[in-house]
């Protein structure tokens, strides 16, 4: 809406419509604005309300017919949409982080068919380098499978967030299952941003599609990279490695809602390290548990501060 100038009315995007009853020009005007002249004005103020609703009709109209459009569209479609977004930035952001798990699992003695079978398996990359890890230190396969369990734990929240966007009226639970193996940080951002465009009913579709391609191109990265990862410096694949993490950590930023998620992720970077020297098994673990039960408290004390 704007001020038109000199006769104190208002306007909606500077338009004005022909009324089929009137001879003259109806304006949103003559809806907004009080009649300084009440004779004849009802007429004319019915008569603006019915060309907005026209004009609105329209809108919602054309909006419609592109969603039912788009609705239509078969289900080979939105897979293909799916496959698409997996090559936009944050999943060539995860590719160049694969690149640097091919080398450190090569450095670790793990072979071609152990890293490629990891990474279609356990597929999320925090818990591949963790497991890699185990096997680097020699410990017993007990402790490397509760090493890999609880790093997983972080992907719940995602799957439970996840989940309900994807689910429809016939979504069967068997699919979902299937496609939360393909819950990791960066599938998990892509989704939450676009599944909201996608039609109800084919948003396991899209998601399969993403999640599917994203999986079988770094199993392919990094079957490919393992052959020539001697000649990738040990500086580059650690710097590699640290691209999602730090994608992640500036998607969690701007996508916050309240404060107290900032609150939540400053508190985590600065305990992280410190608890790292003084509890180095449950650093993270320990570091995120006071980091969100500070910010946690802090945003109650500020709601209430609001009521007060």
């Amino acid at each position: 809406m704007q001020k038109s100038p000199g006769d104190g009315a208002f306007l909606l995007q500077g338009k004005t419509w022909k009324s089929a009853g009137l001879s003259s020009t109806v304006r949103v005007a003559d809806v907004l604005q009080p009649p300084t002249d009440f004779r004849g004005s009802m007429e004319r103020r019915c008569a603006a309300f019915g060309a907005v609703a026209s004009y609105g009709r329209t809108c919602y109209g054309r909006h419609m017919s592109t969603w039912i459009s788009d609705a239509k569209a078969p289900r080979s479609t939105w897979f293909l949409r799916g496959v698409r977004a997996a090559f936009s930035l944050p999943g060539l952001i995860l590719i160049s982080s694969f690149i640097g798990f091919a080398a450190l699992a090569k450095d670790a003695g793990v072979t071609v068919a152990q890293a490629a079978f990891m990474t279609g398996t356990v597929w999320a990359l925090p818990s591949m380098v963790v497991l890699v890890g185990a096997i680097a230190s020699g410990a017993a396969l007990p402790a490397a499978m509760f090493a890999v369990t609880l790093s997983a734990i972080r992907l719940m929240p995602m799957v439970m967030a996840l989940a309900p966007e994807m689910r429809a009226g016939k979504t069967r639970q068997c699919v979902l299952y299937l496609l939360a193996h393909f819950v990791a940080v960066t599938s998990w951002v892509l989704a939450m941003e676009r599944l909201k465009r996608v039609p109800p009913q084919m948003r396991t579709t899209y998601y399969a599609g993403l999640g599917g391609a994203l999986v079988t191109t770094n199993v392919i990265v990094v079957t490919a990279v393992y052959a020539v990862a001697d000649a990738l410096p040990y500086a580059v694949s650690a710097a590699l490695l640290m691209l999602t993490p730090m994608y992640f950590l500036t998607s969690l930023w701007g996508s916050a809602r309240e404060r107290a998620g900032h609150v939540a992720m400053v508190l985590g970077l600065v305990l992280g390290p410190v608890f790292h020297i003084v509890l180095p098994q449950i650093d993270l673990l320990v570091a995120g548990l006071i980091g969100g039960t500070v910010a946690y408290g802090l945003q109650l004390r500020r709601r209430k501060v609001r009521a007060a």
